[in-house]
Parts: C-alpha cells; structure tokens; sequence
C-alpha cells in the first residue's frame, strides 16, 4: 500500500468514526446531514488548534496526535488573543453544529446565509447540502474571511465569501431560504428577519451573561413574524462581534453589601439553569471570574462558597443582582426545572419574546 493510499485510508477512517460519535451524541438526524460529515473533511478546516490552556498548538506536523483531535467529537479553538490568550475563534462541537443543520433542514438548491464563516467548515457542509453557488458566508474578521475562502477552494468548495458586520446580514443577496448563525447574540438582528424568506427558517444562538445558552430554530410566518423553539441541547458560543460598543469590565474593587445566600456560586455551571437564570437577568450583565456585572447601572454581585456549606453575596451598585439570579432559581425549581427545549420564541417588529407555559396552564414570558 502507498503512503497516499494509507494516508487517505486514515483519513477516511477518521470521517466515519467521527460521524459515528455525532450519531450516537445527536438526537435522530437526517442521513444527509451525516452523509455531509462522511463527506467534508475537517482537517482541512483546521490546521492548527490550541488545547484546554489556550497557549498549547497543535499543528497538522504533530500527526496522529492532531488528526484524533480533529476528528473527536469535541469544539477547538482555532484563534486566541495574543495578549489574553481568550479564545476568539473556534470551531463547534461536531454534534451540535450537526443538530444544528438537522433543525436548518436544508435541501439543494435552498439560498443560505451563514453568519459566523469561522474556519470555513460549517460553510462546507452548507455547500454540500444546498449546493456552494447557493451558499453566502461571512465573518467580520478579514483574516479569517481570507483563510476560510482559501480552504473551501482547495476543498473544492466556491461559496460567497465575504467580509462583512454578520448584524446587517447580506441585503444584496436577500432572500434567504435557510439563515444560521455560529455566534451567539441576544437578541436576533432585524436585519435577518428581513432578509428570510416566508416559510425560511433561521436557526441561531441565543446567548447572555452565562454560559449554556440556547439554540433557537424560529421559521418566518407570512406577516414577518418568526416563531419556534429552542433545541435540547446547550450550546455556549463566542458573541456576535459587531459595531456595537462592548460591554465594560467589571470593576475590581467596589463598596459594598455582603449578606448570606441560598444559591451558592456553581448554580449558574448547571447547563439546565443557566439559560432559564439568564433570561430573567438584564441584557447587559456579564460573568467574569465568579462576578455579575451590570455595565448599563455598575451593578455587581460576587458570590463566595465556603467551606461549613454556606454562601455569602456580595453585591453593589443600585441592583442585587444575584436576587435576581436566588428568585430565578426558586421559580425553576418550583416549575421543576424547565429544559431549554420546552420554551419557545417569538420575533416581531412589535419585539422579541420566550415564553414557558407550565402544565397548570400558567404560563412565564420573558422580553430578550
């Protein structure tokens, strides 16, 4: 056997267990959505990656040690700041972008809008369900832009490539059958709802201060409305990077209250919470380093466990914002905890609305 012919022998090996490990990880998925697995490599898509730390690469020389890294069922970090080492760019859990395009449902010859174009990959299975001259991608990261086009072309893939703020969507090229986001915003952008087509179908993250967002699979109804559900599964993506400002830091040192909790601190790690914690939250707050922080008002919250089991909160500024956080987790439990699969969505002109309508007939809704 040559060296080409092994080599290709590997690699075709590694498809198939990859596409074996989604399988077993998703819920029921289209055979065309595996098919496009088997088919698209993702080793073309992702020459180098970094480990756990951020500061470790490998590279396509490391050999076997990055080919099963690449075809694990597992997300890779692609892109990291160079002063924080945070990551910046990564490419998705394989399960969950194929739950994803389950839920797209694309079919060849539907138009696509992907915002977040990343490492190319997942315009690579768009182009292999839809049809690349079907496909428009983009990314508002030139480089990436840049690098994402060169690896679909040697991959025999010709999509629209573009630079471009994936809030605005892609006017010129409107309407779309099929839109997909792999960035997290909180609200979805008018623009893309414009941009569908009726009876399209938008399936994007939706994500705020914490982590284990929910993905929302919503499709446009004839009057411009968009309606659905979110998936089962949790899904923490990178923010939408845009031209809209940034939110501010949490201060280091500030005055402050400190009372005692119920809720200690690794609450908001549950995956099944979070999302439910995050929709009562206000838009601005972020977590960072154990810390809530509303840059709208400066309001802070900093929850500390301690070894007899008890929990103290220290917060500041005009809002308790961990209240916030006690009185959500009080009204999950009393609900018996609600999966993210159980909300729906509504997306209108009049606004953005989740809404949870509970077996005894009421029902909790919640303005994104």
């Amino acid at each position: 056997m040559t060296a080409a012919v092994e080599t290709g022998s590997r690699l075709l090996q590694a498809r198939v267990r990859l596409a074996c490990d989604i399988e077993r990880a998703s819920a029921v998925l289209s055979s065309r959505v595996v098919e496009a697995f088997l088919n698209v490599p993702r080793h073309s898509f992702v020459p180098v990656f970094y480990r756990s730390d951020h500061t470790t690469r490998l590279t396509s020389g490391d050999g076997e040690a990055w080919l099963r890294e690449v075809y694990a069922n597992r997300a890779l970090v692609t892109e990291v700041d160079g002063l924080s080492t945070a990551a910046t760019s990564s490419s998705t859990l394989p399960s969950l972008m194929a739950d994803m395009l389950d839920a797209l449902d694309v079919r060849p010859g539907d138009r696509v809008l992907e915002i977040g174009t990343g490492t190319g990959y997942n315009a690579a299975l768009l182009c292999h369900l839809a049809g690349a001259e079907n496909v428009t991608t983009l990314d508002c990261t030139a480089p990436l832009v840049t690098a994402a086009r060169d690896r679909l072309h040697n991959a025999g893939f010709e999509p629209v490539v573009l630079t471009a703020d994936g809030a605005a969507g892609h006017p010129g090229g409107a309407p779309f059958d099929r839109i997909i986001a792999t960035c997290s915003v909180r609200r979805i952008p008018q623009a893309w709802l414009d941009q569908c087509a009726p009876g399209g179908v938008i399936v994007a993250p939706i994500g705020g201060a914490l982590d284990g967002g929910a993905v929302a699979c919503l499709t446009k109804q004839p009057d411009g409305r968009a309606v659905g559900r979110f998936l089962a599964a949790p899904a923490a993506f990178m923010p939408l990077r845009s031209g809209a400002a940034a939110a501010s830091d949490a201060p280091e040192s500030v005055e402050a209250a400190q009372r005692t909790t119920p809720v200690r601190s690794n609450a908001l790690n549950d995956y099944g919470f979070s999302f439910w914690a995050s929709l009562h939250l206000p838009p601005n707050v972020v977590r960072q380093a154990g810390r809530l922080h509303d840059s709208a008002d400066g309001s802070t919250a900093l929850v500390r466990d301690h070894s007899d089991g008890s929990s103290t909160v220290t917060v500041a500024g005009p809002r308790d914002l961990w209240e916030v956080v006690e009185t959500a987790h009080r009204e999950w439990l009393r609900r018996n905890r609600p999966r993210r699969e159980w909300l729906t969505i509504e997306v209108g002109v009049e606004g953005q609305i989740v809404r949870y309508a509970a077996p005894d007939g009421s029902v909790s809704r919640w303005v994104l």
